[in-house]
């Protein structure tokens, strides 16, 4: 396989027009808090067609792969929305979709991707993360978008960090929900390519939580992985093809624990109106627990199930 490496700038700038009119350009909003350390912002990627940023990085890499590298359809690895976003732009481009998908993945998530059109093949955990090491899956056919180590993935993820600094140009800090790096890294690339100061930092949750033992370690490390409601971000080791740009990119990692991620989505329902899932929230529970600044949060996405979402609202931790 190739040496990965981060998109630069250019790409990023050129992904922006080339998704332009088939994502939504989200709002940066303030959390509304009284009480919480300094200045905390919310990207609110949740407010995606999908519910979820993957809109970006699925539409950019295929509309780059282009007709003929599409004819025979498209297929991805995914825990439910990057799923949907493959699935929903190859709905848009008339192509079919496949989705590998593990066992413990949302009923929603399912739900959403099937009613875009996917079709749906769960696998167990350990062979769903062998489908995301290997880049492939045999038995399905057409172009496979990987989630996360995709050049132009990551370039229509760094669209978010343009619209960061046109909206808050004096941003301290970005904080970023860490599943593969996918989004950190492409957002880390845009706003670092001109304000290298700025921190971006992953966030990990307490049941998985490889970035800091590996950037511990200085090297890539394997940890014990406990799913939970928290599907969105997480997993046992990086990505080898990750390790070298995350560890270039990101300043560090943040680990919150479950309770304080759905303490966190209460606050965004009952504060600023906004419905989180766990990834979506682990920023914002990071941000809560830091020392201050002016920080960024992404809000990643806002496919939770009901269930689980009103668990959460009751003073619960699923």
């Amino acid at each position: 396989m190739a040496t990965l490496e981060a998109p630069t700038i250019d790409e990023i700038q050129v992904a922006r027009e080339r998704i332009r009119g088939a994502v939504v350009r989200t709002p940066l909003v303030r959390l509304n808090v009284d009480d919480g350390p300094g200045e905390i912002w919310l990207k609110l990627e949740n407010l995606q067609p999908i519910g979820s940023f993957k809109l970006r990085g699925a539409t950019n890499a295929m509309r780059l792969a282009g007709p003929e590298r599409l004819a025979g359809g498209v297929y991805t690895a995914s825990a439910g929305n990057m799923a949907q976003g493959v699935a929903w732009s190859a709905r848009q481009i008339g192509v079919p979709a496949a989705v590998v998908v593990p066992e413990h993945a949302p009923a929603t998530k399912i739900a959403a991707i099937e009613r875009l059109g996917g079709r749906v093949v769960k696998v167990p955990f350990e062979r769903w993360w062998q489908v995301i090491r290997e880049h492939r899956y045999p038995g399905l056919d057409g172009l496979f978008i990987h989630p996360v180590a995709d050049r132009g993935v990551m370039a229509g993820n760094g669209t978010i960090g343009l619209e960061i600094l046109e909206d808050l140009p004096d941003v301290d800090a970005v904080l970023v929900p860490f599943g593969g790096g996918g989004l950190s890294c492409g957002i880390a690339a845009a706003v670092k390519a001109s304000r290298p100061e700025i921190r971006v930092l992953g966030c990990e949750v307490e049941t998985a939580a490889p970035l800091q033992a590996s950037l511990a370690a200085g090297a890539e490390r394997e940890v014990e992985y406990r799913p939970s409601f928290v599907d969105g971000i997480g997993g046992k080791s990086l990505l080898p093809e990750m390790w070298p740009i995350v560890r270039r990119l990101l300043d560090g990692s943040r680990v919150v624990s479950l309770a304080e991620i759905a303490a966190a989505i209460r606050l965004l329902a009952e504060r600023n109106r906004v419905i989180a899932e766990g990834a979506g929230a682990a920023a914002v529970a990071a941000a809560l627990a830091s020392r201050g600044g002016k920080v960024v949060c992404i809000v990643s996405g806002g496919n939770i199930d009901a269930a689980k979402l009103a668990t959460i609202l009751q003073g619960g931790v699923p």
